[in-house]
C-alpha cells in the first residue's frame, strides 16, 4: 500500500520523462596523476590527481586532489574508488553494505615515478588496470585484453569531474554491448536497457503503474553481455544519479559521494550475480511457508472480514497460507497498535491463533512514521532514546503520514536496533504475527518542507490524509542540500529532491545528511526489522520491504509497488521481478491482479497464472477499488486451483532454489539470456521466464488471447501440466504459436533437468507431509543426461546450510542410453530425512519410447524387481515408477533396461 491511489500523476504528462535531459553535464578540464604507490603485494595502486583548473564552476569548484585507490580484490573482482584526498567524503559504511577489509588494511605501498600510461595485472586475475596520466582516465579490460570500462577522455568522452556535489564521469561502450540493469523502474522498452534514456536512481513514492520513472529501489548495477560473454559494473554510492545511455557511452552523473566502483568478471549471468552477491550479500534464507500463496488488500475494514476471506478460500479450495493486514488494523495509524473496535486486540490475538492451528500465517505492515502522541508508548520510547531524524537545526525533523504528524527513526542511530525491536517484541506478545511488511520507507512524506510545524487551527491529518496539513516555513532560502547545483530527473522533474519525503537538510546520528543517505532508508529499516525478528523468534524472518538498495536482499524480499490494473502492468511485472533477482533480491513478486483501479475477470485470470510462478505471490488490491479475491469469479477460481496446485506441487523445486540462491546469489526467476547468453534473441524476451533452470512459463499478458506466440530454445520441452504434450525444437530457437485459452497458460519443463516435487495441498505445511515425486526429463535422444537438487531443511531455522541433523541435501543424476537407463541420488546429511520420514514414492521420467521391461533397485534398499508402471498416452511417453518408498535418508540407485523384441516390433 502507497499513497498512490491518490495522487498518481498523469501517463501523459510523463511520457516522455526519460529521455536524455536537457540539463548539461559538467566538461571541466579533468585532473592529471601526479604520484603513485604500488601494494606491495603486487595488487593494486594508490595514486594521487590534481585537478587541472580550466575556470569551469559550473556546479561548484572542483575538488583540487583525489586519491585514487585500485585493489585486484579476487580473481574475478576489481575494486577502483576515487575520493577526496585531503579529507573524508561520505561513502556507504561498511555496517550497511558489508565488503570485506579496506585496501589500506591490506598490504603496504612502494612509490614509484607515474609514467605518461601504465598497466597492472596481478597474477590469475580476470583484469587488468590501465591509465593515462594527463588528463587522467582508466581502463578496465579482461586479462585477454577485451575493454570492459574505459573513461580515458578522448572527442567523444570528457573528463572526470568531482566536485563537492557533482561527480560525472563517462565510459565507452562497444556496438556489441547489451546492458541490463539499473534500478528500479517500469520498464516498457523490457529487459534490454534503452539507448537514449535517462535512468535516474532516487527511492521514491510513487506508483510502480507509472512507467521510466524512479521507483522505490536504488541499483546502479549493470550487467553488459557481449555476445554471450557477460561482465558486471557496480558504483557503490546512495546518493541521487542520472545514467545517461548512449548508444556508444554510459555517463554517470552523481551529485554526491565517491566513485567506488566494482567489476564483476563474470563470464557467465549467473557468475556475474554470484560474484556481485558474493560482495553485497547473499540473498537471505527464506522461511519454507513465505512460498505459499498471500492474501492482502489495503480495505478490510474489520476482523470479520479477514475471517471471511479466510473461510471462503476454503470453501472455494483454493490454497491459502498467509493473510495480510494493510495498515487498517492500525488504532488510528499508529504503529505496533490495534483499531479498538474494528481489530480489537484481544479477538485479532484468537484469530491468528486459529490460522496458525490450521497451519497459516498472518504478516502486517509497519510504516517508518512514528505518531506524535503523548498517550502513545511506542513515541514516548523513541523520545527517550533520542532515535528522531532531526532537521537542520537540531530539532526532531516534524513530517506527516497516515496518522498525522510524525517523527521517523534514524535507523542510523545506535539506539535503533534497541527501539525497533523492543516495539517488536512487545507487539508480538499481543498479537503473533508472523512476519513483517515495512513500507513507505523511502521514506514517504506528505508534507515537503526542510523545517515544518504543527498547525493548531486544524485537525491534522483532516479527511484526505494524503494533503499536508503542517506548517512548513520554505520561505527561507533552501540550502545547497535541498536545493543542489545540478537537478536529477527524479520523476521527471515532476518533484525536487525535498518531494513528499525527508528534507535533504535533515540530520541522522553524527551529523550525516539525509542528502547522502535518502537511498538508503529502506534498506536500514529492513536490517533492523530483520534483527528485530531474529531476536525475537530464534527463527528465519520474513521481510518485506517497498525500498530497496544493493544488499536489501541479505535481509528482505520485495515487491514492485502500486502496480495497476492492466495488462501492460501484469507485462512489466515480469521484467521488474526479473531485474530484482538480478539486482539480489531473488523473493520478489507484484500484486496480482493489480493494485490501483479496478481489476476485471480476464485480467485476475490471466494474472494469477503468471503470479502462481512469482517466488512471492500475493492478491493484494486498494480499497478505492472492488474486491478482487480469486473466488469471486468462478473461472478464476478454477484456474488459480490449478495453477496454485502446480505451484505447490514444486513447493521443493522452488526451496531448493532459495537454497541456492541464499549460497550463490542466482534468482529464482530468471531471463532466458541467463542459461542462453548465446542466443541473441533471448536479450529481447520479456515475458517469458525460466524458474530456475528447469521450468519456463510462457504466459498471455495481453486482452483477448486465445494463443501465445512463444520463443523455445533448442531442445525437448513437455508441457508441466500434462507432462506429454511437448515441443520439440533442433537447431537454432524457434517462435512457435500454441494455445492459450482462458484457462491455460503455457509452463514447460525443459530437457536435462530433474525436478523434485510432492503433492498439492492447501498449505505448504500439508504439502510437506506428502511423499515426493522425482520428475526425470530427458530429450528424445538415444542417450541423454538429467540432473538435479533437493535441499530439505525444517523451513524455519536460522542457519540455511547442509548440517548433520538440521537438514538434507540430495544430488540426483540420471542417463539413457541404448534402451537402458540409471538414476543416482548421492544423500548428503540424510539424518533430518529420516526423522521427518520423507519418502520417494515415485519416479516419473519422460522421454522414454517405451516402459522398461525391467527395474532394479540398489543402495537404499535390496534389489527388488519392477515395481509398477503407469504409461502416459500421447507424445513422447511418460512412464511412472510408483510405490518405490524410498527414504531420502540414503542414496540409492535405479536403473532400467527393455525388451528389444517388444520394441522393434512396435
Amino acid at each position: 500500500m502507497g499513497t498512490t491511489g491518490i495522487h498518481s500523476l498523469a501517463l501523459a504528462l510523463l511520457c516522455c520523462t526519460c529521455l536524455l535531459s536537457t540539463t548539461y553535464g559538467d566538461y571541466s578540464g579533468g585532473y592529471k596523476l601526479v604520484s603513485l604507490s604500488n601494494y606491495s603485494d603486487g595488487k593494486g595502486l594508490v595514486a594521487y590527481l590534481k585537478s587541472i583548473d580550466d575556470g569551469n564552476f559550473t556546479y561548484g569548484p572542483p575538488v583540487e586532489e583525489l586519491q585514487l585507490t585500485v585493489r585486484f580484490e579476487t580473481d574475478d573482482r576489481l575494486r577502483v574508488k576515487i575520493t577526496d584526498g585531503k579529507k573524508d567524503r561520505w561513502e556507504i559504511p561498511e555496517w550497511i553494505v558489508p565488503r570485506g577489509a579496506k585496501s589500506s588494511e591490506v598490504a603496504s605501498l612502494t612509490s614509484s615515478e607515474p609514467e605518461k600510461q601504465g598497466e597492472v595485472s596481478v597474477g590469475d586475475s580476470s583484469f587488468k588496470f590501465s591509465y593515462t596520466s594527463e588528463p587522467f582516465g582508466f581502463a578496465v579490460s579482461r586479462s585477454s585484453g577485451e575493454v570492459l570500462f574505459n573513461t580515458t577522455p578522448n572527442g567523444d568522452i570528457g573528463s572526470l569531474v568531482f566536485k563537492d556535489q557533482y561527480l560525472e564521469i563517462t565510459t565507452h561502450l562497444p556496438e556489441k554491448s547489451v546492458l541490463f540493469g539499473l534500478g528500479e523502474s517500469t520498464r516498457p522498452d523490457g529487459l534490454r536497457l534503452a539507448p537514449g534514456r535517462v535512468y535516474t536512481l532516487w527511492a521514491t513514492d510513487i506508483g510502480s503503474n507509472i512507467p521510466d520513472i524512479d521507483l522505490y529501489g536504488t541499483y546502479p548495477f549493470y550487467m553488459d553481455l557481449r555476445k554471450g560473454v557477460a561482465h558486471g559494473v557496480l558504483l557503490l554510492n546512495s546518493n541521487g544519479m542520472d545514467v545517461l545511455y548512449e548508444r556508444d557511452s554510459l555517463t554517470y552523473r552523481v551529485i554526491g559521494g565517491i566513485l567506488d566502483f566494482y567489476f564483476f568478471a563474470g563470464p557467465t549471468p549467473l557468475s556475474v550475480v554470484d560474484q556481485y552477491t558474493q560482495l553485497v550479500g547473499r540473498p537471505a534464507a527464506m522461511p519454507y511457508w513465505s512460498l505459499g500463496f498471500h492474501q492482502s488488500r489495503y480495505g478490510y475494514k474489520n476482523l470479520e472480514e479477514l475471517e471471511e476471506v479466510v473461510a471462503k478460500y476454503a470453501a472455494a479450495e483454493i490454497p491459502l497460507e498467509t493473510m495480510w493486514s494493510d495498515i487498517d488494523y492500525m488504532d488510528e495509524y499508529k504503529d505496533f497498535t490495534t483499531h479498538p473496535v474494528n481489530y480489537p486486540e484481544d479477538k485479532l490475538r484468537t484469530f491468528v491463533e486459529k490460522l496458525h492451528a490450521n497451519d497459516m500465517r498472518y504478516v502486517i505492515i509497519v510504516d517508518p512514521g512514528i505518531a506524535i502522541a503523548e498517550n502513545y508508548s511506542t513515541y514516548q520510547r523513541g523520545l527517550d532514546l533520542d532515535v528522531y531524524v532531526r532537521n537542520q537545526y537540531g530539532e526532531k525533523y516534524l513530517a506527516q503520514v497516515w496518522p498525522g504528524p510524525v517523527y521517523f527513526p534514524d535507523f542510523l542511530h545506535p539506539n535503533a536496533e534497541e527501539f525497533w525491536t523492543t516495539e517488536v517484541v512487545k507487539f508480538h506478545k499481543k498479537i503473533p504475527f508472523d512476519g513483517l511488511w515495512i513500507d513507505m520507507n523511502e521514506a514517504a512524506n506528505f508534507c515537503t518542507g526542510p523545517s515544518c510545524f504543527i498547525n493548531p487551527d486544524v485537525v491534522c491529518p483532516g479527511d484526505d490524509y494524503t494533503i499536508c496539513c503542517l506548517i512548513c516555513n520554505n520561505t527561507v532560502p533552501m540550502s545547497t542540500w535541498d536545493d543542489p547545483p545540478y537537478k536529477i530527473n527524479c520523476i521527471g522533474k515532476y518533484r525536487e529532491l525535498n518531494g513528499r519525503t525527508i528534507a535533504m537538510s535533515a540530520q541522522h546520528h553524527g551529523g550525516v545528511r539525509e542528502y547522502d543517505t535518502h537511498n538508503l532508508f529502506g534498506l536500514t529499516e529492513s536490517i533492523m526489522t530483520n534483527r528485530a525478528l531474529k531476536t525475537l523468534t530464534k527463527k528465519r524472518p520474513f521481510v518485506l520491504s517497498r525500498s530497496t538498495f544493493v544488499g536489501s536482499g541479505a535481509y528482505t524480499a520485495h515487491w514492485t509497488g502500486d502496480n495497476g490494473a492492466s495488462f501492460n502492468d501484469l507485462a512489466y511485472s515480469i521484467v521488474s521481478c526479473l531485474n530484482s533477482g538480478m539486482f539480489g533480491v531473488p523473493m520478489v513478486g507484484a500484486d496480482i491482479c493489480g493494485f490501483l483501479d479496478d481489476t476485471w475477470e480476464e485480467l485476475c485470470n490471466r494474472w494469477i497464472q503468471v503470479g502462481a510462478f512469482y517466488p512471492f505471490a500475493r492478491d493484494h488490491g486498494d480499497f478505492h477499488s472492488i474486491h478482487q479475491e480469486l473466488y469471486l469469479w468462478d473461472s478464476v477460481a478454477s484456474n488459480a486451483k490449478v495453477v496454485l496446485n502446480l505451484r505447490y506441487k514444486l513447493l521443493p523445486y522452488y526451496y531448493t532454489l532459495i537454497f541456492e540462491s541464499h549460497n550463490t546469489g542466482a534468482p529464482i526467476m530468471r531471463p532466458l539470456f541467463f542459461e542462453y547468453p548465446e542466443d541473441e534473441k533471448t536479450m529481447d524476451i520479456n515475458t517469458q521466464f525460466l524458474v530456475g533452470r528447469g521450468i519456463m512459463v510462457s504466459p498471455v499478458v495481453a486482452a483477448g488471447q486465445d494463443t501465445i506466440a512463444a520463443y523455445f530454445p533448442p531442445g525437448v520441452w513437455y508441457n508441466a501440466f500434462n507432462n506429454s504434450d511437448i515441443v520439440k525444437v533442433e537447431g537454432s530457437g524457434e517462435l512457435l504459436v500454441l494455445p492459450a485459452p482462458l484457462d491455460t497458460i503455457q509452463v514447460h519443463y525443459r530437457q536435462g533437468f530433474i525436478i523434485p516435487m510432492q503433492e498439492a495441498a492447501m498449505t505448504t505445511t500439508s504439502a510437506r507431509r506428502t511423499p515426493f515425486t522425482l520428475m526425470v526429463v530427458f530429450g528424445d535422444e538415444d542417450e541423454a543426461e538429467a540432473a538435479g537438487e533437493l535441499f530439505l531443511d525444517d523451513g524455519e531455522e536460522l542457519e540455511m546450510r547442509v548440517k548433520a541433523g538440521r537438514s538434507t541435501f540430495v544430488k540426483f543424476s540420471a542417463h539413457k542410453f541404448q534402451g537402458k537407463g540409471s538414476i543416482e541420488a548421492k544423500v548428503t546429511a540424510g539424518e533430518f530425512a529420516l526423522s521427518q520420514h520423507f519418502v520417494l514414492h515415485k519416479i516419473t521420467i519422460l522421454g522414454l519410447r517405451e516402459p522398461p521391461s525391467r527395474v532394479r533397485l540398489t543402495g537404499n534398499l535390496a534389489p527388488v524387481m519392477s515395481p509398477a508402471l503407469e504409461i502416459s498416452s500421447s507424445g513422447l511417453r511418460s512412464v511412472d515408477i510408483s510405490h518405490l518408498n524410498l527414504s531420502l535418508s540414503e542414496s540409492f540407485g535405479l536403473s532400467w533396461d527393455f525388451d528389444f523384441d517388444s520394441i522393434a516390433s512396435s
